[in-house]
């Protein structure tokens, strides 16, 4: 069970946390995805096809691993009649979602120069982009729209969705509907580490796409790792967690809740409790001992608070703020009296929730930010999932025979220093 840690143990425990998040060096599974990736470079649709049945147990010949119109107008059937008010749960997250990921638009500038001339930025959308939803423990119609929203925000023309298939060669129809939803283009039943090298170097029937976003497991992880320069990368998917910062007035049932919902997602998550109340912090692992009692992921919750979580009780709020900033948590809560006066301080997270009504849940759904955010501590240097991962951005220089004549000389002496003779006569041809 969540264990309470002595003052005197606060750094080993901290390190630990650190340390159990990192997206570590895993030499076993790095050779399994590298013959991956190179049978699928070289045999493209015929090793997806041995790969898809030896790791997903689906055996589906490449013209069923697209998902047709009539898989479609199934898994809309089957939705409707299961979870009649699925749909329009999911609408109402998807208006959230686009109107926060509306604002991250960058507008295109040019600026004039003096003796004419011109310099600028542009943006511009990549031509195509491959969203990997995982499958495995649970179902993630929400990392769908999480993943896809931005990218058509953005303007990215084709939007590519992959998702490994069940034994029966489907996908979950709640994934399928936010597919629709979305927009995403073409939907592929393919996944793990074959369909990120797929993705990445295209098949006879995958198409090749510029950038891969969304989490997965290690296999998925390592793939993209190791195809980064072929194609772009979001950012490496390690363990989930939070870092809930309480002080004496939060209320360690709210507490106990959210730390249990983060350890859900896989048990080498992480749920850290940093309170400055000693009597919080024991109360709220009393609580949390009671609801886990109710819940069906019990064992797998439980490996994930024996393994990789803790609660710190710290002297302020001050020692706190400076333990989640070294931690750099996916998720931060702050369940304190007054939140706000605490975010200032805060300098590594990927989301940051404020008081008591604001859970992490609340982020992974209908908020509308993005759920998919750095982990490992990427929080340090990483941003959240957003149209700006989907977008290229372009200097723009365009000089007049008069604005290249005040900058000549500085431009010779640069290159002089350089020693770069080409350089300069490219700069002195012009005025000879």
């Amino acid at each position: 069970m969540l264990r309470i840690v002595s003052k005197r143990d606060i750094e080993k425990e901290v390190q630990k946390v650190i340390q159990a998040g990192e997206i570590r060096s895993h030499p076993k599974e790095e050779a399994v995805v590298r013959k991956i990736i190179e049978q699928v470079s070289r045999h493209g649709d015929k090793a997806l096809k041995i790969f898809t049945q030896r790791y997903d147990g689906a055996k589906l010949v490449p013209k069923a691993w697209k998902v047709t119109p009539k898989e479609i107008q199934l898994a809309t059937q089957r939705v409707h009649l299961s979870h009649p008010h699925f749909v329009q749960a999911l609408r109402r997250a998807r208006a959230n979602i686009v109107a926060y990921h509306e604002k991250q638009k960058t507008e295109q500038w040019f600026d004039t120069l003096p003796g004419g001339g011109v310099l600028g930025l542009r943006t511009v959308p990549v031509e195509s982009a491959g969203l990997y939803v995982p499958g495995g423990r649970a179902v993630y119609p929400s990392s769908v729209l999480m993943n896809a929203i931005p990218a058509k925000i953005a303007g990215v023309p084709k939007v590519v969705m992959v998702s490994p298939p069940n034994t029966d060669g489907t996908l979950n129809s709640h994934v399928l509907v936010a597919a629709v939803e979305a927009g995403v283009d073409e939907i592929y039943k393919i996944g793990g580490a074959q369909a990120i090298a797929a993705l990445a170097f295209g098949t006879e029937t995958i198409p090749h796409v510029d950038v891969i976003v969304g989490p997965g497991n290690i296999y998925v992880t390592l793939a993209k790792k190791l195809l980064f320069g072929t194609v772009g990368i979001d950012k490496l998917a390690g363990p989930s967690n939070v870092v809930i910062i309480a002080d004496p007035d939060a209320d360690p049932k709210l507490i106990a809740a959210d730390l249990l919902a983060q350890a859900e997602h896989d048990p080498n998550s992480q749920a850290i409790l940093v309170s400055t109340s000693a009597k919080i912090a024991y109360a709220a692992r009393d609580n949390l001992v009671t609801q886990l009692k109710k819940l069906s992921r019990r064992k797998l919750i439980e490996k994930a608070l024996k393994n990789n979580s803790v609660i710190i009780v710290v002297d302020n709020i001050a020692q706190a703020v400076e333990i989640s900033n070294r931690i750099a948590p996916e998720h931060l809560q702050i369940m304190a009296s007054q939140p706000e006066r605490i975010l200032p301080q805060i300098k590594n997270a990927g989301a940051v929730f404020l008081g008591p009504y604001s859970p992490a849940v609340i982020g992974d759904y209908v908020a509308g930010p993005n759920h998919v955010l750095p982990t490992g501590s990427a929080a340090r240097f990483s941003s959240p999932l957003g149209v700006w991962d989907f977008v290229k951005r372009q200097s723009v220089i365009g000089y007049s025979r008069e604005a290249l004549e005040k900058v000549r000389a500085d431009a010779l002496i640069i290159a002089d220093v350089e020693g770069l003779d080409a350089h300069a006569n490219s700069v002195k041809i012009r005025f000879e």
